[in-house]
């Protein structure tokens, strides 16, 4: 997953001491958002019930009516995301991606998610 926050690969980013480490900051919520949909279901064999649906609601023909409310829920289902103000998902078929704009409520205020899945 490609986005522009924090880091240039979509990981976290742990620093080189406190001026490098990030956190308690909307921006790291917004990493979270970013990361946990990465994450495709069943993909981490810790815990195979964590992860975004792409297979069950988001690949396939007849699934534009279902990935949008799975990545809504992704999304408010992120420690420290209190809301949800503004949501806009874009599919390309041709490309094969879907592009998320989220603007969101933190515990630490609000922040901006992109991401291309």
């Amino acid at each position: 997953m490609r986005y522009r926050r924090l880091s240039d690969v979509g990981d976290f980013t742990f620093g080189s001491g406190q001026a490098n480490f990030l956190r308690d900051t909307p921006e790291t919520v917004a990493q979270a958002v970013v990361t946990r949909l990465g994450l495709w279901l069943e993909e981490w064999f810790l815990d195979l019930s964590e992860g975004t649906p792409y297979v069950q609601a988001a690949l396939g023909k007849y699934t534009a009516q279902t990935i949008e409310p799975a990545m809504r829920q992704r999304i408010l289902e992120t420690e420290n995301v209190t809301g949800l103000v503004a949501f806009d998902l874009q599919l390309d078929p041709d490309e094969r991606k879907v592009t998320i704009q989220a603007r969101i409520e933190t515990t630490f205020g609000p922040t901006t998610v992109v991401g291309v899945v």
